[in-house]
């Protein structure tokens, strides 16, 4: 069965997360993902646990499947006018420098369409280059900052905190990936490629504020920002009697009067401060408190047993390294495992999405720094002489033996 995206060619010039791990989705559903990586190679490639070479580590390794490699040095002219003698033969672009800097390179979107006007050319970075931030750097905790998911995190702690997880590379990654995917269907019915800006923090903010825009929606507000049940005090994994942790959610109105009645509280589905969700919501601490007082009463196996076949919403609370075994994770088959060529035997989480024809598929490991150099650029036309004398002149870079 073919993929979603095969025959599309994606040249990639980006790093750290947000980039290679938009990239690898579209390799995931069947794009020819070339990364041209500096000489030094993706700032990744060093980060996390390595095996055999220190330039594959795990951080790397978990965002670059699904693609080629080649190194190339682009503020050299050989280099950059390699870099677009290979765009000639792609689809699209994705790139995470600033403007300015594609811009010293040659590379930006007027020099890229000029030698590949149906193009579809995606720039992500930190901020849109129409605001006054458009010339800010940034990575993913100055997003975090900046779009108001430190902040939230002040509710529960005190003070604004990170949350511990790259949240905005990896979610400005799904939008990259989304405009990508509109564009190509735009250009397969009209013929026209074209430039996408994807900035971070307008993503974030779009992410954040979603439920949280809240009284602001109206003009004039009618409240201040926020969702206020996100915000409560006591919303959190409930402890249980034998100190095991529960996510435990009655929301809808069917789900408390179900809680109620098996925890043996009938009365509260009948208190008028939890009376139907509008009023526990106004009363969303009290209700997050009582909930949590009834939960700690038993042990984890008897609420497991006591609610499992209801409709309450209800899970346990996994540690990163209990995913690694969790049962619906292994009887879904989304972990695979494969051995790598140079880093030995590796996992690696599926695509999350089935496809019921053109299903997603890991068809290559992580490439080594350059690996494909010499072949990507025999594609683009060069010759071997040329592609000697970049290599002695260091423009080229092929994989380093330790």
């Amino acid at each position: 069965m073919s993929a979603p995206l095969e025959g599309i060619r994606v040249v990639e010039m980006t790093s750290v997360v947000l980039g290679p791990y938009a990239c690898q989705m579209l390799g995931d559903l069947g794009a020819d993902v070339i990364k041209i990586e500096p000489p030094g190679g993706d700032t990744n490639r060093n980060l996390g646990p390595h095996r055999n070479h220190r330039d594959m580590g795990s951080l790397y390794l978990t965002c670059n499947r699904n693609k080629r490699s080649v190194a190339l040095d682009l503020k050299s002219a050989r280099g950059r006018n390699a870099a677009l003698d290979i765009i000639k033969t792609a689809d699209v672009v994705v790139h995470n420098f600033r403007p300015q800097a594609m811009q010293r390179l040659g590379l930006d979107y007027p020099a890229v369409q000029a030698v590949n006007p149906q193009v579809v050319y995606c720039a992500t970075y930190g901020y849109s280059r129409k605001g006054p931030y458009g010339n800010k750097g940034a990575l993913d905790d100055s997003i975090q900052a900046a779009s108001g998911i430190a902040v939230l995190q002040s509710m529960v702690e005190g003070e604004p905190r990170y949350l511990p997880t790259i949240i905005a590379d990896k979610t400005t990654a799904m939008v990259v990936v989304q405009s990508v995917l509109a564009a190509l269907f735009h250009r397969e019915r009209s013929g026209e490629g074209q430039e996408i800006e994807v900035p971070m923090f307008e993503s974030m903010v779009s992410f954040v504020m979603t439920e949280h825009l809240w009284g602001q929606t109206f003009e004039p507000p009618i409240g201040t920002a926020g969702y206020v049940r996100l915000m409560a005090k006591h919303r959190r994994p409930y402890k249980t009697r034998d100190g095991l942790y529960l996510a435990v959610l009655p929301y809808w109105d069917n789900h408390w009067r179900t809680f109620c009645e098996l925890a043996g509280r009938p009365e509260l589905a009948e208190d008028e401060r939890f009376i139907d969700m509008a009023t526990r919501l106004q009363n969303i601490n009290q209700s997050y408190r009582v909930t949590g007082e009834i939960i700690a009463t038993r042990d984890r196996a008897d609420w497991l047993a006591l609610l499992g076949e209801t409709n309450v919403p209800m899970m346990v609370v996994n540690t990163l390294d209990d995913l690694i075994d969790d049962p619906h994770l292994v009887e879904s088959g989304f972990w695979q495992e494969a051995e790598h060529p140079t880093e030995g035997r590796v996992r690696m989480s599926s695509p999350p999405m089935n496809f019921g024809r053109t299903p997603a598929s890991i068809r290559a490991m992580a490439p080594r720094l350059g690996e494909h150099s010499q072949e990507i650029l025999r594609e683009a036309g060069l010759d071997q002489a040329t592609i000697d004398s970049m290599l002695a002149a260091g423009e080229v870079v092929l994989p380093a033996q330790n």
